[in-house]
């Protein structure tokens, strides 16, 4: 699939490069500004979607039900990481899904925090970095197709709905963080 004589396609070492670099932003957010940590997601988040999506769809009817391996990730820690976004954005962290599968039911609009969505986003992208990192390497190419599976599957919403109030504090402005930082600069200039 992304493999061709010992070597991953340039996408899925993006698709990896960016798992990492998500799940490094995320740990550093209690040392980072609010400002700047809303304008690293605007900017990681996009990129992952695209990245994720140009990933063939893999055919696994020749690995029986392959899926990640361990859950590396201990709750403790996914909710130290979620607090501490949490705890960044403050009254900013809640917003009104308005896409939960849910809504179609209620009457009210259902209420959910950024800290989760991107604690979940964490959780998947942690996993699949930490399971890249424990493989050989002629198996990182299943675990990328397993990831694309995972998002088509369960992640993809959530990376959009959380993108959403991100947006809303990105553009507002809300958080403060006005002056222009070099990850405004486009990556390709």
């Amino acid at each position: 699939m992304q493999q061709s004589e010992g070597k991953l396609s340039n996408n899925a070492l993006t698709v990896v490069a960016l798992a990492s670099e998500y799940c490094r932003a995320m740990e550093l957010c209690a040392s980072t500004e609010p400002a700047e940590f809303v304008n690293k997601m605007i900017h990681l988040l996009p990129r992952i979607y695209m990245s994720v999506t140009d990933v063939p769809r893999p055919q696994f009817n020749e690995v029986a039900d392959y899926a990640f391996g361990a859950a590396h990730l201990e709750e403790s820690y996914y909710d130290q990481v979620r607090r501490s976004v949490a705890e960044s954005l403050g009254e900013h962290d809640a917003y009104l899904e308005t896409f939960h599968r849910d809504m179609q039911y209620s009457d009210t609009p259902i209420a959910a925090t950024i800290s989760e969505g991107l604690a979940d986003l964490f959780q998947v992208l942690y996993n699949f970095v930490e399971d890249v990192r424990a493989v050989d390497f002629d198996d990182v190419a299943d675990h990328i197709g397993a990831l694309r599976l995972d998002f088509s599957e369960y992640w993809s919403q959530t990376l959009c709905n959380v993108l959403r109030p991100l947006n809303e504090l990105y553009q507002s402005d809300a958080l403060g963080g006005d002056e222009e930082s070099e990850s405004d600069e486009m990556p390709f200039e």
